[in-house]
């Protein structure tokens, strides 16, 4: 037990120093000076079921102090209201044009190909990836386009602040970001010489040049991940890319509740495991043994082993600390909710295998699409 614990630890001392190396490099936007103008820029944003957030994200972009800017607002086959809204917002701003799509054509998500749509009938030399649940401070736009200008940038994306209304739910977020950080180290995305991309859907800007290099949402036409994708194309193409924090300037709820977390990781991880079994089997067990295992270890009979779990669980916790005051605005006491954050992450993991086992495939946005084509179309990307 020593032993593995001593690995365990090294193995942590090691992503501790590179994880407090890359968030200082990842620079706030809010320092930025806005910019006057440089071109149209059109906001893309798909939506589907989306009526009672869409009406104020919008009303907020249309805040933006930035000029000139459209908004292309794609209707995914709503069955509430959306549409509705859709139309009555472009009555009030003569920006604002919809497109309603009614059918879903063959291989492809059905957000995917909304954004390939709302792309497509787009004016803008700069083309902005957005949700439906994104709330704007009116000068994100003429500060992101200033920052994207000056360092000559293909693609942009804005880590924003994630609001979330209870403490276990902040502590879940931590702990995700906890995650995600390690596994897939956004940082990367400003380090030229490394191939690993970053884009989140809260915020991903483009040039129309750099969108049509890498084939758009064709490309990943079959990606739930499809904000994560669009960056990792930006680098497989070698674009300049950048990720800056907004925490100031950019909010969104990721998810009202811990429930409604759990149930949306189901399109997300298992994906990020490319849909293999072996792999997401190898995931729970790493994450339970170097997350975990040491929590349980810290009452062990033998000294050296308690002492070994002392040390990883405080790596843990500064990890975990840094990451949550660079990416978030939550009180740093969410990190005493990891163990449990651990657990619930476990099991949101095994459930999305569980489910995408039993349906034969994913659901998502309510609809369910086959994990035999999933695998089809990514095989061709």
């Amino acid at each position: 037990m020593f032993i593995l614990l001593s690995l365990i630890t090294l193995f942590w001392l090691f992503v501790a120093i590179d994880t407090f190396k890359g968030l200082s490099q990842l620079q706030d936007l809010s320092n930025e000076s806005p910019t006057v103008s440089a071109g149209m820029v059109s906001f893309v944003i798909a939506a589907r079921n989306e009526e009672h957030t869409i009406e104020k994200s919008i009303r907020s972009q249309l805040e933006q102090t930035y000029q000139p800017v459209e908004w292309i607002l794609v209707n995914d086959r709503s069955t509430d209201a959306t549409g509705r809204i859709m139309e009555r917002l472009a009555q009030h701003d003569s920006r604002i044009h919809v497109v309603h799509i009614e059918k879903l054509p063959e291989g492809w998500l059905g957000k995917n190909y909304a954004l390939h749509t709302g792309a497509r009938k787009s004016a803008g030399n700069l083309l902005v990836f957005t949700d439906a649940d994104v709330r704007y401070e009116p000068d994100l736009l003429a500060k992101a386009v200033a920052f994207f200008s000056r360092n000559a940038l293909h693609h942009l994306t804005i880590s924003p602040n994630l609001v979330a209304k209870t403490f276990v739910l902040q502590g879940f977020i931590s702990f995700f970001l906890f995650g995600f950080s390690y596994f897939k180290r956004p940082w990367s995305a400003n380090q030229d010489h490394k191939k690993t991309g970053m884009g989140i859907g809260a915020f991903n800007m483009l040039s129309r040049k750099a969108y049509q290099e890498l084939g758009g949402h064709q490309k990943i036409r079959m990606r739930p991940d499809d904000d994560l994708q669009l960056g990792m194309l930006v680098k497989r193409h070698r674009l300049k890319q950048r990720m800056v924090t907004g925490l100031s300037l950019l909010h969104v709820e990721w998810y009202p509740s811990l429930k409604e977390a759990i149930r949306g990781l189901e399109k997300n991880t298992f994906a990020g495991l490319h849909y293999s079994y072996l792999l997401a089997a190898a995931a729970v067990t790493g994450v339970f043994a170097s997350q975990f295992l040491p929590f349980i270890t810290l009452f062990h009979s033998a000294l050296p082993v308690r002492m070994m779990s002392i040390l990883t669980i405080l790596l843990l916790a500064a990890i975990s600390l840094a990451i949550t005051k660079k990416l978030t605005l939550f009180s740093p006491w969410t990190v005493a909710m990891f163990p449990l954050s651990v657990l619930l992450f476990i099991y949101a993991i095994s459930r999305a295998v569980f489910l995408t086992l039993i349906r034969g495939g994913i659901k998502w946005r309510d609809t369910t699409y086959p994990i035999k084509e999933i695998k089809k179309q990514l095989k061709k990307s």
